[in-house]
């Protein structure tokens, strides 16, 4: 089977690779570290693991990235002798490790799964485990880790029915690659049944819960005021603003053609638009100026611009790492890939911050979590186009609805806090991280 997928990985990487390096271009600085994608590291990173105890945790992207900073501050309380490296594959990811986490936590990219740069990453960080946050499982990373008696446990894991099937089809792949997981924290029951069928060891599986209830309630260091941000392209004080939040293509042109009507309502209502990918910006502009939707561009707005009262309508914005200030400012949200989209974005952070929310049928990546809030009122969810607009326009109309439902989201939220302490436990117990720390100490 390893040598089927190594031919396999061979011809399939130079066909994939043009797509990715791609994308990689759009979103900007792919040069630097770009030869960590090799599993090379360098001087720098081999002396920081140099006779340390090394955990290497990996974060695909943004939203693992804020899991695994608030993981890393349990974690480092618990066992202070470990020396945390944190591995990330995008290039926005990245940008968020080195902006949230502290100076002495190592961040790397993750090596491109060929099997000689898998193995040159490996024996230049030499991990003691490895945490896989919501990641998924790349052949040739377990086999070397297996092979050399690493332990690797996986959190805050579920499964979309997309994945679970992919699985499924490969099981003679897969099946014994879930099986060497030395820990799996689960979501819920729902997806501990699935991990186990898949192949994880019964006793290996935890329901722990999902670690983004705790992530929307930690408090981060604010580097934006969006109330001045917003006074400056001239939305008028206590305007309503409705944010749609990761937005996918079709969604930002379904948004503005919905607008005008609701500004015939609602005649100061402001449209805060937040594409899921940043780089998607001129691509969503076009939309807007095929619509007639009068906007500016978050990366134009500086601070010695001031844009006349009333003269747009939109914000478009097109930086990263902003989302949860934009939410905190709203006054209904719509959460996006769930209308046009398939999978649905994250409703835990508005429903944290205590806003009245509405997304589209396709949540099947937070299906749990999207039931939890509509069983409680405190989301609307909607079927299409035609029942988004009449959602938000009740809402908008309605501010003492809008408070009931934050309630009821901030409850939900409440009620399913504490998955952080559970999974850094889970981790230490399968690993025994907490025993060598705490024999590095003497």
């Amino acid at each position: 089977m390893r040598t089927l997928y190594h031919i396999l990985f061979l011809v399939a990487f130079p066909l994939s690779a043009p797509y990715y390096f791609l994308k990689m271009w759009r979103r900007g600085n792919w040069r630097a570290d770009f030869r960590q994608r090799f599993g090379e590291y360098g001087v720098k990173v081999k002396q920081a693991v140099t006779n340390r105890d090394v955990l290497w945790m990996h974060a695909v992207s943004v939203g693992e990235v804020n899991l695994c900073t608030q993981l890393i501050r349990v974690l480092e309380a618990r066992a202070p002798n470990l020396k945390i490296v944190v591995s990330t594959t995008t290039t926005t990811g990245m940008g968020e490790l080195r902006r949230k986490l502290p100076s002495h936590i190592t961040s790397i990219y993750y090596p491109i799964d060929a099997r000689g740069y898998v193995a040159r990453a490996v024996a230049a960080l030499h991990p003691n485990a490895v945490v896989l946050v919501e990641a998924e499982l790349w052949p040739n990373f377990l086999w070397r880790l297996r092979d050399r008696g690493t332990p690797v446990v996986l959190v805050n894991a579920r499964l979309s029915e997309r994945s679970y099937r992919g699985y499924r089809r490969f099981h003679l792949l897969f099946r014994p690659l879930f099986g060497s997981l030395a820990a799996v924290g689960a979501q819920n029951e729902a997806d501990a049944a699935r991990l186990r069928e898949l192949g994880c060891r019964p006793e290996a599986v935890r329901v722990v819960g999902s670690l983004k209830f705790d992530a929307a309630a930690i408090e981060e260091r604010r580097n934006l005021d969006v109330t001045a941000l917003l006074a400056q392209v001239g939305v008028p004080p206590n305007a309503p603003i409705l944010v749609a939040g990761s937005t996918h293509p079709g969604e930002e042109a379904l948004l503005a053609e919905l607008l005008p009507r609701l500004r015939a309502r609602f005649p100061d209502l402001f449209l805060v638009l937040v594409p899921r990918h940043f780089e998607r910006g001129r691509e969503v502009g076009r939309e807007l100026e095929a619509r007639k939707v009068k906007f500016r561009y978050r990366s134009e707005v500086v601070a010695s611009t001031r844009v006349a009262p009333r003269s747009l309508e939109c914000l478009l914005v097109n930086t990263t790492g902003e989302l949860k200030y934009f939410y905190e400012a709203a006054t209904v949200v719509f959460v996006g890939k769930s209308l046009v989209g398939q999978g649905g974005q994250n409703p835990i952070e508005p429903g944290a911050l205590g806003k009245a929310m509405v997304f589209g049928p396709h949540m099947q990546n937070f299906a749990a979590v999207a039931a939890s809030f509509v069983a409680a009122r405190g989301a609307l969810q909607v079927r299409d186009a035609v029942e988004l607009e009449r959602a938000l326009g009740e809402l908008l109309a309605d501010p003492g609805r809008r408070e009931t439902m934050g309630r009821q989201a901030q409850a939900v939220v409440r009620a399913n806090s504490g998955a952080v302490e559970r999974t850094a436990e889970l981790i230490l117990e399968a690993l025994d991280l907490e025993a060598t720390s705490v024999a590095g100490t003497g």
